[in-house]
């Protein structure tokens, strides 16, 4: 490979809906565009079996469908996806240098970082096994499918309690499961649970395993002073203890903040003049595919100006 033919005007790491769209609007925006997606393009909505809040789709649509007809309008458009990981980035010259999984070089006049963030998972064996069947780590994704059944939540802070109440708006009964005798969460959301008739607060508990056949049917959970066992017969299991943003070789070369999201500008720049970052990497709030394919959208558009500004 050629060393006019591993540079490109904008390189966005990652895919999922921020990585895709910032490549659309890039290419489309007369950039030469190239993004690294991994070896399975495509983020955690691969593992969504349906959306039903994704604009302009009728029907609920599988997430693996949505993030293939993403990319093939990308490369449509005229980037080109490579099917592999960024292992190393050198942000301190111009223009950026990208080391991928196999060893080669490619360099960038602009860069957008849309590595995103994986949910926490608690690490139990069957935990895995039930992802998508039943055990979620987005309520405001997933919540809506489990109408007039009975769900649980785990975790203890603010981001469990939201889950929680938000949940009572579909759920008949919301169990809220906590490994300690106090909650994390603000004194308000706990006096919001706590008036919440859905709601029953589980102290002192860990899930130990999450049962059923080709769908979640209940949660055994261990009481951590006593050792007994308590059963919850639930459909829904949402795991709410926090995200890891995908921020590990970016450490050191643009700022972070202390969870490890990427700390960005009203424009989506980063503290490295033309580097830009969009979708959950930087998003610590929302968590959901639309806002971050409107944060590509509006990185790439980001991205073009600056390199156009960098021509006069």
């Amino acid at each position: 490979m050629t060393e006019q033919e591993n540079h490109f005007d904008i390189i966005v790491i990652g895919s999922g809906p921020a990585g895709f769209t910032a490549a659309i609007y890039s290419a489309r925006g007369g950039a030469s565009s190239a993004l690294f997606g991994g070896v399975a393009p495509g983020g955690q909505l691969l593992a969504t079996q349906e959306i039903e809040n994704y604009p302009g789709f009728v029907n609920p649509v599988v997430g693996a469908d949505l993030m293939q007809n993403m990319m093939k309008q990308a490369s449509r458009m005229g980037t080109r996806v490579f099917q592999e990981d960024v292992t190393g980035v050198d942000l301190s010259c111009r223009p950026f240098r990208l080391t991928s999984g196999s060893g080669n070089t490619y360099t960038a006049g602009a860069v957008i970082i849309t590595t995103g963030a994986q949910a926490r998972w608690l690490g139990i064996p069957s935990e895995m096994k039930y992802i998508g069947k039943g055990v979620s780590g987005c309520a405001t994704c997933d919540g809506f499918f489990f109408r007039g059944k009975e769900i649980c939540v785990i975790g203890g802070g603010d981001s469990a309690a939201e889950d929680a109440l938000f949940l009572t708006k579909f759920a008949t009964k919301v169990y809220l499961v906590h490994r300690r005798d106090k909650l994390r969460a603000t004194f308000r959301l706990v006096e919001k649970l706590r008036n919440n008739p859905k709601i029953e607060i589980v102290y002192d508990h860990v899930p130990e395993e999450f049962t059923g056949e080709a769908k979640l049917t209940g949660v055994t959970l261990k009481n951590v002073k006593t050792g007994a066992i308590r059963r919850l017969e639930v459909t829904g299991a949402f795991i709410a203890i926090g995200h890891t943003p995908a921020t590990k070789i970016f450490k050191g070369k643009v700022n972070l903040d202390e969870a490890g999201y990427i700390v960005t500008d009203g424009k989506l720049g980063t503290s490295v003049f033309g580097v830009f970052a969009a979708g959950d990497v930087m998003d610590t709030r929302y968590k959901q595919a639309v806002v971050a394919a409107g944060s590509g959208c509006k990185a790439a558009m980001e991205a073009l100006l600056y390199l156009e500004e960098g021509k006069k």
